[in-house]
Protein backbone atom coordinates (compact mmCIF):
# COMPACT_ATOMS: atom_id res chain seq x y z
CA UNK A 1 0.00 0.00 0.00
CA UNK A 2 1.00 3.40 -1.05
CA UNK A 3 1.95 6.27 1.90
CA UNK A 4 0.47 9.58 0.53
CA UNK A 5 1.40 11.01 3.81
CA UNK A 6 3.07 14.34 2.90
CA UNK A 7 6.60 14.79 5.03
CA UNK A 8 9.77 16.10 2.99
CA UNK A 9 11.28 12.50 3.64
CA UNK A 10 8.95 10.48 1.39
CA UNK A 11 7.30 12.71 -1.10
CA UNK A 12 10.12 12.73 -3.79
CA UNK A 13 10.40 9.05 -3.24
CA UNK A 14 6.78 8.06 -4.87
CA UNK A 15 6.42 7.78 -8.59
CA UNK A 16 5.73 10.74 -10.38
CA UNK A 17 2.60 9.13 -12.39
CA UNK A 18 1.32 8.63 -8.58
CA UNK A 19 1.77 11.80 -6.87
CA UNK A 20 0.05 13.39 -10.71
CA UNK A 21 -3.15 11.31 -9.62
CA UNK A 22 -3.26 12.43 -6.41
CA UNK A 23 -3.30 16.12 -7.28
CA UNK A 24 -5.59 15.54 -10.11
CA UNK A 25 -8.01 13.85 -7.78
CA UNK A 26 -7.71 16.75 -5.11
CA UNK A 27 -8.47 19.58 -7.61
CA UNK A 28 -11.46 17.26 -8.85
CA UNK A 29 -12.88 16.71 -5.10
CA UNK A 30 -12.30 20.16 -4.63
CA UNK A 31 -14.50 21.30 -7.72
CA UNK A 32 -17.24 19.28 -6.96
CA UNK A 33 -17.27 20.22 -3.50
CA UNK A 34 -17.50 24.16 -4.36
CA UNK A 35 -20.14 23.22 -6.99
CA UNK A 36 -22.54 21.43 -4.43
CA UNK A 37 -22.05 24.54 -1.96
CA UNK A 38 -23.34 26.64 -4.95
CA UNK A 39 -26.63 25.10 -6.18
CA UNK A 40 -28.66 25.97 -3.11
CA UNK A 41 -28.03 29.23 -3.18
CA UNK A 42 -28.66 29.45 -6.70
CA UNK A 43 -31.62 27.54 -7.05
CA UNK A 44 -33.23 29.73 -4.02
CA UNK A 45 -32.40 32.56 -6.04
CA UNK A 46 -34.12 31.16 -9.18
CA UNK A 47 -37.07 29.93 -6.95
CA UNK A 48 -37.69 33.21 -5.49
CA UNK A 49 -37.29 35.06 -9.10
CA UNK A 50 -39.89 32.51 -10.28
CA UNK A 51 -42.15 33.02 -7.19
CA UNK A 52 -42.20 36.63 -7.53
CA UNK A 53 -43.14 36.90 -11.16
CA UNK A 54 -45.58 34.78 -10.94
CA UNK A 55 -47.12 36.03 -8.17
CA UNK A 56 -47.96 39.32 -9.31
CA UNK A 57 -47.95 38.40 -13.02
CA UNK A 58 -45.81 41.95 -13.64
CA UNK A 59 -43.19 42.39 -11.44
CA UNK A 60 -41.54 44.00 -14.27
CA UNK A 61 -43.57 46.44 -14.75
CA UNK A 62 -43.95 47.48 -11.61
CA UNK A 63 -42.65 51.12 -11.00
CA UNK A 64 -40.03 50.11 -8.60
CA UNK A 65 -39.85 46.76 -10.52
CA UNK A 66 -40.65 44.78 -7.46
CA UNK A 67 -43.28 42.26 -6.72
CA UNK A 68 -46.50 43.32 -4.67
CA UNK A 69 -45.64 42.57 -1.18
CA UNK A 70 -48.27 39.87 0.25
CA UNK A 71 -50.60 41.73 2.56
CA UNK A 72 -51.13 44.22 -0.44
CA UNK A 73 -52.29 41.31 -2.61
CA UNK A 74 -54.61 40.01 0.10
CA UNK A 75 -56.62 43.41 -0.15
CA UNK A 76 -57.02 43.26 -3.60
CA UNK A 77 -58.42 39.97 -2.93
CA UNK A 78 -62.83 40.43 -3.79
CA UNK A 79 -64.60 40.18 -0.69
CA UNK A 80 -67.62 37.94 -0.33
CA UNK A 81 -70.89 40.56 0.11
CA UNK A 82 -71.78 39.83 3.61
CA UNK A 83 -75.94 38.01 3.58
CA UNK A 84 -78.26 40.18 5.91
CA UNK A 85 -80.81 37.36 5.87
CA UNK A 86 -77.75 34.74 6.74
CA UNK A 87 -76.71 37.16 9.49
CA UNK A 88 -80.26 37.53 10.56
CA UNK A 89 -81.29 33.85 10.31
CA UNK A 90 -77.58 33.00 12.46
CA UNK A 91 -79.17 35.42 15.53
CA UNK A 92 -82.17 33.40 15.90
CA UNK A 93 -82.81 30.68 18.57
CA UNK A 94 -84.60 27.65 17.51
CA UNK A 95 -87.89 28.81 19.72
CA UNK A 96 -87.65 31.73 17.33
CA UNK A 97 -87.03 29.91 13.58
CA UNK A 98 -90.21 27.68 14.63
CA UNK A 99 -92.18 30.84 15.24
CA UNK A 100 -91.50 31.93 11.91
CA UNK A 101 -93.48 29.15 10.25
CA UNK A 102 -96.47 29.65 12.33
CA UNK A 103 -99.01 32.00 11.13
CA UNK A 104 -102.04 31.74 13.25
CA UNK A 105 -105.62 33.50 13.75
CA UNK A 106 -106.68 35.34 16.64
CA UNK A 107 -110.42 35.38 18.43
CA UNK A 108 -112.19 38.64 18.46
CA UNK A 109 -111.16 42.46 17.45
CA UNK A 110 -109.03 43.54 20.38
CA UNK A 111 -105.78 41.84 21.70
CA UNK A 112 -106.46 39.39 24.59
CA UNK A 113 -104.63 38.04 26.70
CA UNK A 114 -104.40 34.37 24.73
CA UNK A 115 -102.91 36.19 21.46
CA UNK A 116 -100.35 38.27 23.44
CA UNK A 117 -99.20 35.01 25.06
CA UNK A 118 -98.83 33.05 21.64
CA UNK A 119 -97.03 35.90 20.18
CA UNK A 120 -94.64 36.67 23.41
CA UNK A 121 -94.15 32.26 23.38
CA UNK A 122 -94.67 30.80 20.33
CA UNK A 123 -93.22 33.91 18.35
CA UNK A 124 -95.37 33.34 15.46
CA UNK A 125 -94.14 34.37 12.26
CA UNK A 126 -97.60 36.03 10.91
CA UNK A 127 -101.45 36.58 11.73
CA UNK A 128 -104.15 35.94 9.68
CA UNK A 129 -107.63 38.25 10.19
CA UNK A 130 -111.02 37.10 9.36
CA UNK A 131 -114.55 38.84 8.72
CA UNK A 132 -115.41 38.48 12.74
CA UNK A 133 -111.76 40.36 13.36
CA UNK A 134 -112.67 43.32 11.68
CA UNK A 135 -115.17 46.02 12.89
CA UNK A 136 -114.40 49.58 11.54
CA UNK A 137 -111.64 51.11 9.35
CA UNK A 138 -110.42 52.95 12.48
CA UNK A 139 -111.18 50.06 15.33
CA UNK A 140 -109.33 46.50 12.69
CA UNK A 141 -106.32 49.57 12.54
CA UNK A 142 -106.07 50.01 15.45
CA UNK A 143 -106.00 46.20 16.41
CA UNK A 144 -103.57 45.37 13.71
CA UNK A 145 -101.23 48.11 15.51
CA UNK A 146 -101.82 46.20 18.75
CA UNK A 147 -100.11 43.15 17.56
CA UNK A 148 -97.62 44.83 16.02
CA UNK A 149 -96.17 46.33 18.90
CA UNK A 150 -96.78 43.26 20.85
CA UNK A 151 -94.33 41.73 18.64
CA UNK A 152 -92.05 44.57 19.42
CA UNK A 153 -90.51 41.77 21.72
CA UNK A 154 -89.48 39.56 18.94
CA UNK A 155 -86.35 40.05 16.86
CA UNK A 156 -88.54 39.57 13.14
CA UNK A 157 -91.43 42.01 12.03
CA UNK A 158 -94.45 39.65 11.77
CA UNK A 159 -96.86 38.87 8.62
CA UNK A 160 -100.21 41.02 9.05
CA UNK A 161 -102.70 38.91 6.57
CA UNK A 162 -106.20 38.93 5.35
CA UNK A 163 -108.05 37.04 2.44
CA UNK A 164 -108.86 40.85 0.35
CA UNK A 165 -109.98 39.05 -3.01
CA UNK A 166 -112.62 41.23 -3.83
CA UNK A 167 -116.35 39.56 -4.21
CA UNK A 168 -117.56 38.13 -2.27
CA UNK A 169 -114.38 37.36 -0.45
CA UNK A 170 -113.75 40.78 1.13
CA UNK A 171 -113.05 41.65 4.75
CA UNK A 172 -113.17 45.39 4.55
CA UNK A 173 -115.70 47.23 6.52
CA UNK A 174 -118.91 48.88 4.88
CA UNK A 175 -117.14 52.27 4.73
CA UNK A 176 -114.92 51.03 1.61
CA UNK A 177 -116.01 50.80 -1.38
CA UNK A 178 -116.43 47.20 -2.80
CA UNK A 179 -114.12 45.53 -5.40
CA UNK A 180 -116.16 43.28 -7.99
CA UNK A 181 -115.30 39.36 -8.34
CA UNK A 182 -112.86 38.33 -10.20
CA UNK A 183 -115.20 36.11 -12.95
CA UNK A 184 -116.72 39.70 -13.49
CA UNK A 185 -113.15 41.36 -14.01
CA UNK A 186 -112.18 38.42 -16.48
CA UNK A 187 -115.15 38.89 -18.27
CA UNK A 188 -113.48 42.76 -19.55
CA UNK A 189 -110.39 40.52 -20.49
CA UNK A 190 -108.53 43.87 -19.85
CA UNK A 191 -105.30 42.95 -18.09
CA UNK A 192 -104.81 46.33 -17.48
CA UNK A 193 -108.29 46.55 -15.43
CA UNK A 194 -106.74 43.09 -13.30
CA UNK A 195 -103.43 45.12 -12.63
CA UNK A 196 -105.88 48.39 -11.09
CA UNK A 197 -107.76 45.52 -9.20
CA UNK A 198 -104.39 44.08 -7.67
CA UNK A 199 -103.52 48.37 -6.73
CA UNK A 200 -106.89 49.01 -5.49
CA UNK A 201 -106.76 45.62 -3.06
CA UNK A 202 -103.37 47.01 -1.98
CA UNK A 203 -104.46 50.19 -1.06
CA UNK A 204 -107.65 48.93 1.20
CA UNK A 205 -105.49 46.46 3.10
CA UNK A 206 -103.06 49.21 3.52
CA UNK A 207 -105.88 51.42 5.55
CA UNK A 208 -105.58 48.94 8.13
CA UNK A 209 -102.29 48.26 8.11
CA UNK A 210 -101.93 44.85 6.52
CA UNK A 211 -98.93 43.59 4.62
CA UNK A 212 -99.90 40.60 3.12
CA UNK A 213 -102.60 39.58 0.93
CA UNK A 214 -103.97 35.98 0.14
CA UNK A 215 -104.65 36.96 -3.44
CA UNK A 216 -105.06 36.71 -6.37
CA UNK A 217 -106.94 32.88 -6.71
CA UNK A 218 -105.55 31.53 -9.97
CA UNK A 219 -108.03 28.73 -10.11
CA UNK A 220 -109.29 27.65 -13.06
CA UNK A 221 -113.16 27.68 -12.48
CA UNK A 222 -113.28 24.28 -14.91
CA UNK A 223 -115.88 22.48 -12.76
CA UNK A 224 -119.45 24.60 -12.92
CA UNK A 225 -120.59 22.47 -9.71
CA UNK A 226 -117.54 23.70 -7.68
CA UNK A 227 -118.76 24.67 -4.42
CA UNK A 228 -115.86 27.14 -3.43
CA UNK A 229 -114.62 28.50 -6.32
CA UNK A 230 -116.89 30.04 -8.45
CA UNK A 231 -116.62 33.34 -9.22
CA UNK A 232 -113.79 33.44 -7.11
CA UNK A 233 -111.80 32.41 -10.40
CA UNK A 234 -110.88 34.89 -13.61
CA UNK A 235 -112.54 32.05 -15.78
CA UNK A 236 -112.54 28.58 -17.39
CA UNK A 237 -109.24 29.60 -19.63
CA UNK A 238 -105.93 29.17 -18.22
CA UNK A 239 -104.65 31.58 -20.03
CA UNK A 240 -106.87 33.86 -19.21
CA UNK A 241 -106.47 33.18 -15.67
CA UNK A 242 -102.82 33.13 -16.03
CA UNK A 243 -102.64 36.86 -17.48
CA UNK A 244 -105.52 38.73 -15.33
CA UNK A 245 -103.93 36.54 -12.10
CA UNK A 246 -100.44 37.64 -13.42
CA UNK A 247 -101.48 41.17 -13.70
CA UNK A 248 -103.37 41.68 -10.67
CA UNK A 249 -100.48 39.79 -8.66
CA UNK A 250 -97.54 42.88 -10.16
CA UNK A 251 -100.65 45.85 -9.09
CA UNK A 252 -100.70 44.53 -5.54
CA UNK A 253 -96.31 43.56 -5.54
CA UNK A 254 -96.13 47.25 -7.21
CA UNK A 255 -97.96 49.27 -4.52
CA UNK A 256 -96.02 47.27 -1.39
CA UNK A 257 -98.59 44.44 -0.28
CA UNK A 258 -97.01 40.84 -0.56
CA UNK A 259 -99.37 38.46 -2.80
CA UNK A 260 -99.78 35.14 -2.07
CA UNK A 261 -101.40 33.35 -5.31
CA UNK A 262 -103.38 29.89 -4.29
CA UNK A 263 -104.71 27.32 -4.38
CA UNK A 264 -102.26 24.86 -5.86
CA UNK A 265 -102.09 22.68 -7.65
CA UNK A 266 -105.67 23.96 -8.59
CA UNK A 267 -109.17 23.78 -6.71
CA UNK A 268 -110.58 24.77 -9.90
CA UNK A 269 -112.21 21.44 -10.43
CA UNK A 270 -113.30 19.71 -6.86
CA UNK A 271 -116.96 19.03 -6.04
CA UNK A 272 -116.29 19.09 -2.45
CA UNK A 273 -115.31 22.44 -0.36
CA UNK A 274 -112.18 21.60 1.57
CA UNK A 275 -113.36 23.96 4.14
CA UNK A 276 -115.95 20.79 5.17
CA UNK A 277 -114.01 17.57 3.76
CA UNK A 278 -111.25 16.34 1.88
CA UNK A 279 -111.93 17.08 -1.99
CA UNK A 280 -110.43 14.28 -4.22
CA UNK A 281 -109.14 15.25 -7.95
CA UNK A 282 -108.87 11.83 -10.15
CA UNK A 283 -106.53 13.64 -12.84
CA UNK A 284 -103.12 12.54 -14.03
CA UNK A 285 -100.17 14.66 -13.76
CA UNK A 286 -100.44 15.20 -17.67
CA UNK A 287 -103.94 17.07 -17.38
CA UNK A 288 -102.70 18.95 -14.97
CA UNK A 289 -100.04 20.29 -16.85
CA UNK A 290 -102.48 20.99 -19.40
CA UNK A 291 -104.93 23.18 -17.46
CA UNK A 292 -104.40 23.83 -13.40
CA UNK A 293 -100.93 24.19 -13.51
CA UNK A 294 -100.35 26.69 -16.44
CA UNK A 295 -101.31 29.93 -13.89
CA UNK A 296 -98.84 29.10 -11.36
CA UNK A 297 -96.03 27.87 -13.17
CA UNK A 298 -96.68 31.17 -14.93
CA UNK A 299 -96.71 32.77 -11.72
CA UNK A 300 -93.54 31.06 -11.03
CA UNK A 301 -91.78 32.73 -13.94
CA UNK A 302 -92.79 35.79 -12.67
CA UNK A 303 -90.85 34.81 -9.48
CA UNK A 304 -94.11 35.25 -7.62
CA UNK A 305 -93.48 36.15 -3.68
CA UNK A 306 -95.47 33.11 -1.83
CA UNK A 307 -97.39 30.12 -2.82
CA UNK A 308 -100.60 28.50 -0.85
CA UNK A 309 -101.07 24.96 -1.41
CA UNK A 310 -104.47 23.29 -1.31
CA UNK A 311 -106.05 20.48 0.57
CA UNK A 312 -107.01 18.19 -2.43
CA UNK A 313 -106.39 14.82 -2.65
CA UNK A 314 -104.34 13.91 -6.18
CA UNK A 315 -104.29 10.05 -5.96
CA UNK A 316 -102.97 9.70 -9.21
CA UNK A 317 -100.02 11.73 -7.69
CA UNK A 318 -99.75 11.08 -4.05
CA UNK A 319 -102.44 8.44 -2.67
CA UNK A 320 -101.73 9.11 0.74
CA UNK A 321 -101.21 13.12 1.24
CA UNK A 322 -103.26 15.60 -0.17
CA UNK A 323 -101.28 17.99 -2.01
CA UNK A 324 -100.59 20.67 1.21
CA UNK A 325 -99.00 17.80 3.19
CA UNK A 326 -97.51 15.79 -0.09
CA UNK A 327 -93.74 15.75 -0.66
CA UNK A 328 -94.56 14.66 -4.33
CA UNK A 329 -96.74 17.73 -5.21
CA UNK A 330 -95.30 19.96 -2.70
CA UNK A 331 -91.24 19.20 -3.30
CA UNK A 332 -91.32 16.84 -6.62
CA UNK A 333 -93.56 19.14 -8.62
CA UNK A 334 -93.53 22.11 -7.04
CA UNK A 335 -89.82 23.10 -5.70
CA UNK A 336 -88.31 20.44 -8.51
CA UNK A 337 -90.08 20.77 -11.73
CA UNK A 338 -91.47 24.39 -11.62
CA UNK A 339 -88.04 25.07 -9.77
CA UNK A 340 -90.14 26.92 -7.45
CA UNK A 341 -87.92 28.86 -4.20
CA UNK A 342 -90.14 31.17 -2.81
CA UNK A 343 -92.35 30.69 0.44
CA UNK A 344 -94.80 28.13 0.40
CA UNK A 345 -97.93 28.50 3.13
CA UNK A 346 -100.36 25.96 3.71
CA UNK A 347 -103.71 26.47 3.75
CA UNK A 348 -105.68 26.92 6.99
CA UNK A 349 -104.61 23.38 8.65
CA UNK A 350 -107.57 23.63 11.21
CA UNK A 351 -109.82 23.02 7.75
CA UNK A 352 -112.40 19.74 7.52
CA UNK A 353 -110.28 18.31 4.80
CA UNK A 354 -107.26 18.16 7.28
CA UNK A 355 -108.42 18.02 10.57
CA UNK A 356 -111.46 14.73 9.42
CA UNK A 357 -108.58 12.99 8.32
CA UNK A 358 -104.97 13.96 10.37
CA UNK A 359 -104.01 14.26 13.36
CA UNK A 360 -102.71 17.60 13.94
CA UNK A 361 -99.16 17.04 14.65
CA UNK A 362 -99.11 14.62 12.13
CA UNK A 363 -100.22 17.11 9.47
CA UNK A 364 -97.39 19.54 10.98
CA UNK A 365 -94.23 17.21 10.36
CA UNK A 366 -95.36 16.02 7.26
CA UNK A 367 -96.19 19.24 5.75
CA UNK A 368 -93.09 20.54 6.58
CA UNK A 369 -91.12 17.83 5.44
CA UNK A 370 -92.89 18.10 2.31
CA UNK A 371 -91.13 21.35 1.96
CA UNK A 372 -93.37 24.00 3.37
CA UNK A 373 -92.46 27.00 4.78
CA UNK A 374 -95.66 28.67 7.08
CA UNK A 375 -97.88 26.55 8.53
CA UNK A 376 -101.32 28.44 8.84
CA UNK A 377 -103.52 27.41 11.54
CA UNK A 378 -106.29 29.91 12.28
CA UNK A 379 -108.94 29.49 14.66
CA UNK A 380 -107.26 28.05 17.76
CA UNK A 381 -104.59 29.13 20.04
CA UNK A 382 -103.75 25.91 20.87
CA UNK A 383 -103.25 24.71 18.10
CA UNK A 384 -100.69 26.73 17.22
CA UNK A 385 -99.14 25.90 20.22
CA UNK A 386 -99.16 22.08 19.12
CA UNK A 387 -97.27 22.79 16.31
CA UNK A 388 -94.91 25.51 18.07
CA UNK A 389 -94.13 22.57 19.95
CA UNK A 390 -94.70 19.31 17.32
CA UNK A 391 -91.66 20.88 15.70
CA UNK A 392 -89.37 21.69 18.51
CA UNK A 393 -89.57 18.51 19.51
CA UNK A 394 -89.26 17.16 16.25
CA UNK A 395 -85.83 19.19 15.55
CA UNK A 396 -84.67 18.09 19.32
CA UNK A 397 -85.01 14.25 18.71
CA UNK A 398 -83.66 14.58 14.87
CA UNK A 399 -86.79 14.09 13.60
CA UNK A 400 -86.44 17.13 11.45
CA UNK A 401 -83.03 18.96 11.11
CA UNK A 402 -82.62 21.73 12.31
CA UNK A 403 -80.72 22.90 8.54
CA UNK A 404 -84.54 21.45 6.90
CA UNK A 405 -85.83 24.72 9.38
CA UNK A 406 -83.42 27.35 8.40
CA UNK A 407 -84.04 26.40 4.34
CA UNK A 408 -87.46 27.59 5.31
CA UNK A 409 -86.87 30.92 7.56
CA UNK A 410 -84.30 32.01 5.06
CA UNK A 411 -87.00 32.23 2.63
CA UNK A 412 -89.40 34.01 5.36
CA UNK A 413 -86.71 36.16 6.05
CA UNK A 414 -85.88 37.25 2.96
CA UNK A 415 -88.83 37.98 2.02
CA UNK A 416 -89.92 40.03 5.45
CA UNK A 417 -86.52 41.96 3.93
CA UNK A 418 -87.33 42.39 0.53
CA UNK A 419 -90.47 44.48 1.50
CA UNK A 420 -88.54 45.84 4.33
CA UNK A 421 -91.31 45.07 6.44
CA UNK A 422 -91.20 46.72 10.33
CA UNK A 423 -93.37 46.25 13.42
CA UNK A 424 -93.45 50.09 13.25
CA UNK A 425 -95.59 50.50 10.08
CA UNK A 426 -98.84 52.04 10.41
CA UNK A 427 -101.95 51.93 8.74
CA UNK A 428 -101.70 54.67 5.63
CA UNK A 429 -103.46 55.95 2.71
CA UNK A 430 -106.29 58.44 1.81
CA UNK A 431 -109.85 56.63 2.11
CA UNK A 432 -112.21 59.14 0.12
CA UNK A 433 -109.37 59.58 -2.63
CA UNK A 434 -109.83 55.49 -2.57
CA UNK A 435 -113.42 55.12 -2.43
CA UNK A 436 -113.48 57.43 -5.82
CA UNK A 437 -110.61 55.36 -7.71
CA UNK A 438 -112.53 52.35 -7.01
CA UNK A 439 -116.02 54.09 -8.47
CA UNK A 440 -114.15 54.90 -11.47
CA UNK A 441 -112.35 51.80 -12.19
CA UNK A 442 -115.97 50.05 -11.63
CA UNK A 443 -117.33 52.25 -14.18
CA UNK A 444 -114.75 50.99 -16.26
CA UNK A 445 -115.95 47.28 -15.62
CA UNK A 446 -119.23 47.72 -16.25
CA UNK A 447 -118.59 49.69 -19.44
CA UNK A 448 -117.03 46.39 -21.20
Amino acid sequence: MYNYSFNSNTIWKKPLHMICLCLLLGIVLLLSACGQAQKPSSATDSNNQSNTGSSTGQSSSSPEGNAVPPQEEAEEQPQEEADPVREQLGQLTLEEKIGQMILAGVQGTTLDDQAKQMITNQKVGGIIFYANNVTTLEGTAKFVQSIKEANQSNPVPIFMSVDQEGGKVSRMPETVESIPSSRKVGMTNDSALAETMGELLARQVQLAGFNVDFAPVLDVNSNPKNPVIGDRSFGSSAELVSRMGIAEMKGLRNTGIIPVVKHFPGHGDTSVDSHLDLPVVNKTEKQLAELEWIPFQAAVKEQVEAVMVAHILFPKLDPDHPASLSDVIIGEHLRGKFNYDGVVITDDLSMGAIAKNFKLDQAALATVKAGSDILLVAHSYESAKTIFDTLISAVKSGEISESRIDESVYRILALKQQYKLSDGQKASGDLKQLNADIVDWRKQIDAR
